[in-house]
């Protein structure tokens, strides 16, 4: 019998409201592919996001697409040419690896090469955007984690947001995300400042269409590129620019360009950050694969959500454990 792929949507409420700079969420929809081969099931959650002009809609629209192409045999490097970057993508190649792994006894980690089985990576903790006050709290209820992610809003009370920060969770290594929310003079203002604050890193500080004028500026902090790096053709653009990139499988379209990604990223000389949408555990999965040995790790999204799947990862504090077989890979 042919493959069979099939798409469905899914809503997981978030705990709270979670807010950035382009506006605030009380729940994370998602988009799972599930790719059936002979009693065996490969699966893929991505999730759409409206920053790149995706829907829910759409990108089931896309997956319904190739479900002719995936019965006919379709495979990771195939499927390349066949859908764009992107969340939907992204589902139907992390199906396609699952169903892999599965009916082939052989972990993803294997198959994509790595020397070894993957080990836990330390993933940061995101605070949303909200008062200095709010985020004051938040940042003392999270004071033990190791390594914390702020989300900025270009408002004008950033400075005072990381200020109350470090001041409640003082041993904390702090990045923080700006969202695009700034221009060059805010940066000029605010980066030389952070540095006092415990800040090692500044996420996209510019918009991705104006962030030219990164070229020649002071950088008191490493930069890294996230809405401005997309798959491995965007890198030539962020050279001169950034000193890292933020790895999503949403944007690269799945784990078989991550890894393309990462690995010419790492030679031209990028650091790699590896970061994720707000989604479960199963869009989690092939994050960490692509996470070993990366310089910041961002995963944390299972922990925002009011409730997980399960099976799902586990989460040790702020350690996360490479996925069970029954979940992925």
């Amino acid at each position: 019998m042919p493959r069979v792929l099939t798409v469905a949507r899914e809503t997981w409420p978030i705990r709270g409201v979670f807010r950035i700079s382009r506006g605030a969420r009380t729940e994370a929809e998602v988009v799972v592919a599930a790719i059936a081969d002979g009693g065996v099931t490969g699966r893929g959650e991505c999730v759409p996001y409206a920053r790149y002009g995706e829907t829910v809609d759409s990108v089931i629209a896309q997956i319904n697409g190739v479900v002719a192409a995936v019965a006919g045999g379709l495979d990771r490097l195939e499927l390349l040419d066949v859908l764009p970057a992107g969340a939907a993508r992204n589902a139907v190649d992390c199906a396609l690896w699952d169903l892999e792994a599965k009916t082939s006894g052989t972990p993803v980690w294997k198959l994509a090469g790595l020397p070894s089985p993957p080990k836990p990576v330390t993933t940061a903790y995101t605070l949303g955007v909200d008062s200095p006050e709010a985020m004051g709290k938040a940042a003392a209820e999270n004071a033990a984690r190791p390594l914390l992610k702020l989300k900025m809003t270009g408002d004008g009370a950033d400075l005072d947001r990381v200020a109350r920060i470090h001041e409640n969770a003082p041993n904390a290594r702090l990045i923080v995300d700006a969202n695009e929310a700034w221009d060059v003079m805010s940066y000029h203002e605010i980066a030389p400042r952070l540095v006092d604050l415990g800040v090692e890193m500044i996420e996209q500080p510019l918009p991705a269409i104006d962030d030219a004028g990164l070229i020649g500026l002071d950088r008191p902090l490493t930069l890294c590129a996230d809405e401005s790096c997309h798959d491995t053709a965007t890198l030539d653009a962020l050279e001169g620019k950034y000193d890292r990139i933020n790895i999503k499988l949403d944007k690269t379209g799945g784990l078989t360009e991550a890894l393309h990604l990462k690995a010419e990223a790492e030679r031209r000389g990028f650091g790699i950050m590896v970061g994720c949408m707000i989604g479960t555990s199963l869009a989690m999965a092939p994050g960490v694969i692509v996470a070993q040995g990366a310089s910041v790790v961002d995963l944390d999204a299972p922990l925002l959500l009011a409730k997980d799947r399960s099976p799902g990862l586990v989460y040790r504090g702020s350690v996360v454990e490479p996925a069970s077989p029954d979940l992925w890979g």
